[in-house]
C-alpha cells in the first residue's frame, strides 16, 4: 500500500518504483508551472501514477475506518492527486493562452514524431481555436463590413515570453551555455556546475529543462 511497489510503464519493459514515477511527475509539474512555454508531456508517468492511485485506494478501503494508516494514506493520495490535476490544468491554461503558436509548432512536431501534446491536448487545442474563431465571428466580424470580416489567425497569436528569467538548479554539470546579450554586443558563455543555482533567461536553458539537465525551482 505504499509507493515502493514496482510498476511497469505501458510502453517499456523496465520496471520502476512508484516513488520514482512520483518524483518524475513532481519535477515535470514544477517545470511546467515555472516555464513560460508548454513542455513535452509526461503522460506516460501520469497514466502510471493514476494506476497506482487506484491500487492504493483499493488497499485503503480494506483497512478499518479507525486505522490511523488509512487517514495518513488518504492524505498522501490527496497530495498526489492535486499534483497531477494541477500539472494537467497548467498545461491546459498554456494551451488556451498560446493556442495558435502551440498548434502551429505542434503540427511540425507531429511530422517529426517529437510532439509535445497528448492526442487529447491536441484535439482540445484545435477545438479551442475553432470555438474562439466562431465566437469572434458571431460577436464581432458579422457586425462589420464584408471587407473587414477576414479572420487573420497570425494577428491573434499570443507567444510565450522566452526571454523571461527563471530560477534553476543544475542536475548535472553542463558546459558552454551561451547567454545572448540583450544589447547585441557580445554573447556570454558560462558553465553550470552540478547542484549550482542560477537566475538566467529561459531561452538559453530551454532545451536543458526539457532533457532534465536542469530543474526549475
Amino acid at each position: 500500500m505504499n509507493l515502493e511497489d514496482d510498476i511497469e510503464l505501458s510502453d517499456e519493459e523496465e520496471e520502476i518504483t512508484a516513488d520514482t514515477v512520483l518524483k518524475s511527475i513532481q519535477s515535470a509539474w514544477q517545470n511546467e508551472r515555472l516555464a513560460p512555454e508548454i513542455l513535452p508531456h509526461r503522460n506516460d508517468m501520469v497514466e502510471c501514477m493514476l494506476g497506482q492511485i487506484q491500487h492504493m485506494e483499493r488497499n485503503i478501503n480494506k483497512l478499518p475506518k479507525t486505522d490511523l494508516r488509512a487517514s495518513i494514506h488518504k492524505m498522501e493520495l490527496s497530495r498526489i492527486k492535486f499534483i497531477i490535476c494541477n500539472y494537467l490544468r497548467t498545461r491546459l491554461n498554456k494551451i488556451e493562452k498560446h493556442c495558435i503558436p502551440i498548434l502551429n509548432e505542434e503540427k511540425q512536431r507531429i511530422e517529426s514524431g517529437t510532439n509535445y501534446l497528448t492526442a487529447s491536448e491536441y484535439k482540445y487545442a484545435q477545438e479551442y481555436l475553432l470555438n474562439m474563431q466562431n465566437h469572434l465571428k458571431t460577436v464581432v466580424l458579422n457586425k462589420v463590413p464584408n471587407n473587414m470580416q477576414t479572420f487573420e489567425t497570425s494577428k491573434m497569436a499570443v507567444y510565450p515570453n522566452l526571454q523571461t528569467h527563471v530560477f534553476l538548479q543544475a542536475n548535472e554539470t553542463v558546459n558552454g551555455v551561451v547567454l545572448e546579450d540583450i544589447f547585441g554586443d557580445q554573447d556570454e558563455e558560462i558553465d553550470l556546475e552540478e547542484g549550482s543555482q542560477h537566475i538566467l533567461q529561459y531561452k538559453p536553458v530551454a532545451d536543458l529543462v526539457k532533457n532534465g539537465k536542469v530543474q526549475l525551482i
